[in-house]
């Protein structure tokens, strides 16, 4: 019972950092001409960083289980914004903003698989 609680705290934690960090960089990189920097910056930064700490707990002992929940269930979880991601798509769609919405879209995809690559490669050669 005490494990798992202190996992929560640890999610919590985790995501209370995430979600303060999340806001903080919508706000630096608010829309840019229409479109959603900040989420796209959120979700292929959050991306990246899921694979860098999931690798790293998976190769190495760098991140501990308790670290991975902290980092990647509770940051990551927090920091990440998948829903407004969908959200503003249709948004733009809506507003018949299509070049936008595909750019959003597909780029957001994208960014997200290779940035989530790249931190693992990254792991990978820390290890």
């Amino acid at each position: 019972m005490q494990e798992r609680f202190a996992a929560v705290l640890l999610v919590g934690a985790g995501g209370f950092a995430g979600a303060v960090a999340r806001y903080f960089v919508g706000v630096a990189l608010p829309f840019l001409g229409g479109f959603p920097a900040g989420t796209f910056t959120v979700n292929v930064a959050g991306c990246f960083l899921i694979g860098l700490i999931s690798e790293l707990s998976i190769t190495s002992a760098l991140v501990s289980p308790e670290m991975r929940l902290l980092l990647a269930t509770g940051f990551c979880g927090g920091f990440t914004t998948f829903s407004s991601y969908m959200f503003e798509a249709v948004s733009l769609l809506r507003d018949g903003e299509m070049l936008y919405a595909s750019v959003y879209l597909f780029g957001s995809v994208a960014c997200g698989i290779l940035c989530l690559y790249l931190g693992m490669l990254l792991a990978r050669l820390w290890t």
